[in-house]
């Protein structure tokens, strides 16, 4: 049977179509995955992703240990960029509803090959994710009882010791979020739901007590203090920004889940990251102006927690900790869940090993477990390089940040061709979401702002790749942790490559791999394509 490349036009969805199960169905796709989210849980599903507790307080001695003060000025930079790209995803997320969105969208904008390589490096970016996410558990734990440094010594995360027990209390983590996620959506639902909600309030107080505790006036923020000049101070101290500000997406991974997808998906898209984008600005600004000391050298090594337990007294400062705890395991169990939908929707196409058994999904619990175990156990072992070196620490988590920043381009990249091309008309008319209102579209906007979208990924992504020795290897013992991102990148191709290769060389590429998911349907990779068949 011939195959042939899909280059017409996003489906938009027939006017009147108000099932969400009709809307799946048309696609190629049954309901299998159990509809039970509404409005709240996909903001949460992004929200939890993102969390801007456990990111920003990962992540802030670094920025300000290379920028100082300065380092702040990163993070509108950082917002306006991400809001841009946020903002094209939402446009495909009213038209494309399937679990695996930037898989789906990358496949069904560009060609079926592209587009497995976009989902590939997109979702072992979410393994180091998820991997990143459990080790910031070390940041705030001992911090509230010195019980929890397991491995005795220096809790600091950039020492042996801290960096050994960041490694045990992730695999902890990990072993309770992998639990959840082959439970039933609704627990995973469900705390997510309270742990957002937490998150929230817990965020606002520590900003509003963050601001009346205030040490100095803003214009520190105008200062650099930290071991570069100014554009370093920007471009390192984007890192913090940038880890934060990611995973706005899984609104969409969700969307098979979720009621209404086309008109609740692109919204809480956007919604997630903005709520995300303000708070945390007003934390990494408030931890600058109520720190004690900007020249003590600790907030460079412990970050917002030494301005907390300092500024706020223990009690309330331990409090606090505590809640940020609960926003690190409910952003693990979030990213956790967002890389199984990804691993589930490309095995349901049968693009994957084992795809058979990786597609399948509980009729009892209604979720996917082998995905869920296989995430798990990969970000574990991740984790584990954390006893290698402290260097680690640093290097899974920015690793992580540009692996997505590069899956991200694979959606922008592809849908800017399409505007240039003619083959996305802002003037035709779009068609309705499930409740009959117009589909969500940036009109005449969406070019300038995909053309934005696409720059700012791209230079992130080389920004954050770029193999700095101060930054990734300061002691000069492990070249590869100064390497890592590149290595990872390239080495996460190179294995796509090789199993591509490989399933073309036996002949088994079915018809569904070449089709990239346009007409997949569960079964579909035994399926054997003549041949003759080249584009895939």
């Amino acid at each position: 049977m011939p195959v042939t490349t899909d280059m017409t036009p996003p489906a938009p969805a027939p006017p009147g179509d108000v099932s969400d199960g009709s809307s799946l169905a048309a696609f190629g796709y049954p309901q299998e995955l159990r509809r039970q989210m509404g409005r709240y849980a996909s903001f949460a599903a992004g929200f939890s992703f993102i969390s801007v507790l456990t990111t920003v307080f990962q992540f802030f001695s670094l920025g300000f240990s290379f920028g100082g003060p300065l380092f702040f000025w990163a993070w509108p930079v950082v917002l306006t960029g991400q809001l841009l790209v946020a903002a094209c995803f939402a446009e495909l997320a009213a038209r494309y509803p399937i679990s695996g969105a930037v898989y789906q969208w990358s496949t069904r904008l560009s060609s079926p090959a592209f587009g497995w390589f976009t989902g590939w490096i997109m979702v072992i970016g979410q393994m180091v994710v998820v991997a990143a996410a459990a080790l910031a558990l070390q940041v705030v734990m001992p911090a509230i009882w010195s019980g929890f440094q397991v491995v005795g010594g220096d809790p600091s995360p950039t020492t042996a010791t801290g960096a050994a027990n960041a490694a045990v209390l992730a695999v902890v983590l990990l072993v309770l979020t992998t639990v959840v996620n082959v439970l039933d959506n609704r627990v995973m639902s469900a705390l997510n739901r309270v742990g957002v909600t937490a998150e929230i309030i817990g965020a606002v107080l520590i900003v509003v007590l963050l601001f009346t505790h205030v040490e100095r006036g803003a214009g520190v923020t105008l200062e650099t203090g930290g071991r570069g000049g100014p554009i370093a101070a920007l471009l390192v101290g984007s890192f913090t920004a940038a880890y934060v500000l990611i995973g706005f997406d899984s609104a969409g991974e969700m969307s098979e889940e979720t009621h209404h997808p086309r008109r609740t998906a692109p919204r809480t898209i956007i919604s997630a990251l903005a709520a995300a984008g303000v708070l945390g600005g007003l934390l990494v600004l408030g931890g600058v102006l109520a720190a004690p000391s900007l020249s003590d050298g600790r907030l460079a090594t412990e970050g917002l927690s030494y301005v907390l337990t300092s500024s706020l007294g223990d009690g309330v400062g331990k409090a606090l900790l505590a809640d940020v705890a609960v926003a690190i395991a409910v952003a693990t169990l979030a990213i956790q869940t967002a890389g199984t939908r990804m691993l589930f929707s490309m095995a349901r196409d049968g693009v994957l090993p084992c795809s058979s058994w990786l597609a399948k999904v509980s009729p009892r619990t209604g979720m996917p477990f082998g995905p869920a175990l296989v995430v798990g156990v990969a970000a574990a072992a991740l984790a584990l390089l954390n006893f290698a070196s402290p260097e680690a620490f640093l290097a899974v988590g920015t690793t992580c940040i540009a692996m997505l920043y590069l899956a991200y381009a694979g959606v922008t990249g592809p849908m800017l061709v399409r505007r240039l091309r003619g083959e996305w008309d802002w003037r035709r008319p779009g068609g309705t979401d499930e409740t009959g209102r117009p589909l969500f579209s940036l009109g005449r906007w969406g070019l300038p702002v995909n053309v934005f979208a696409l720059a700012y990924g791209l230079f992130m992504t080389v920004n954050l790749a770029w193999p700095r020795a101060d930054v990734y290897d300061p002691a000069g013992d492990h070249w590869y942790f100064q390497w890592f991102t590149v290595l990872f990148v390239g080495a996460t191709v190179a294995m796509g490559a090789a199993y591509r290769w490989s399933r073309r060389r036996r002949g088994a590429v079915s018809q569904t791999a070449d089709r990239g998911g346009q007409d997949a349907r569960p079964g579909a990779e035994a399926e054997v394509v003549q041949a003759s068949i080249t584009r895939d």
